[in-house]
């Protein structure tokens, strides 16, 4: 199968996580795209859905699904969103698509992170895909020059205005061993919003597409 047929794939067999009557959390991305998609489908058996990004709420709305203001939700039973790399261990990098903290936000909020990602995101140690962190725009150098002294390659993502008016600084060459104590770490430096590794809010499940169906991994 194609990329695109897996991502459709896992999107589908994400609906078994939903419960009826319920609110969903919603990510963002290709992936998500396939998710929300094969929700429309059980549209008026929840109660709406709670997304990590302006493009989500825009495709969520045409398909006459509800996306309610997060600040009105205690919790979620689900947040079911994609992963730029998974571990073994179910820990993530996300922020290809800029959406980083509204996802970690939403992931905050639910019960359990179901990843859903076609079998190229699943690496033995996170690093590979460039660690995005999305910044406080008069930090960025200094941001910069912490990554430089940890070995790292940063490199701002030119034309990227995340919903949150921040700047992504996109980080190659780090091999993440410890990814909760990177994460712990990166959150503190001043003028970092939101680091791009899903350690805390790790998947509990990862629906993984691969050549011979969805192979479900849980943490």
């Amino acid at each position: 199968m194609t990329q695109d047929e897996l991502k459709a794939l896992v999107g589908q067999a994400a609906l078994a996580y939903v419960q009826p009557g319920s609110v969903v959390g919603v990510g963002t991305g290709s992936t998500v795209n396939c998710f929300i998609d094969a929700l429309a489908g059980m549209k008026d058996r929840i109660a709406g859905a709670v997304s990590s990004s302006e493009k989500s709420t825009q495709r969520l709305r045409e398909h006459g699904i509800a996306v309610l203001d997060s600040n009105t939700i205690e919790r979620l039973p689900v947040y079911i969103d994609g992963a730029d790399e998974i571990d073994p261990r179910g820990h993530m990098i996300k922020g290809g698509g800029a959406a980083l903290t509204r996802e970690k936000i939403v992931a905050d909020l639910a019960e359990r992170f179901v990843c859903i990602a076609d079998e190229s995101k699943l690496v033995p140690t996170l690093g590979r895909f460039p660690l995005p962190v999305e910044v406080v725009p008069m930090a960025t150098a200094q941001v910069m020059r912490r990554f430089a002294a940890l070995g790292g390659q940063p490199q701002v993502r030119r034309g990227v205005v995340t919903d949150n008016g921040g700047c992504i600084v996109d980080v190659r060459g780090l091999a993440i061993a410890d990814p909760l104590a990177m994460e712990q770490e990166i959150n503190q430096w001043p003028g970092v919003v939101t680091v791009g590794i899903f350690a805390r809010h790790r998947a509990a499940v990862c629906l993984l597409g691969t050549a011979q169906g969805v192979r479900t991994m849980t943490f």
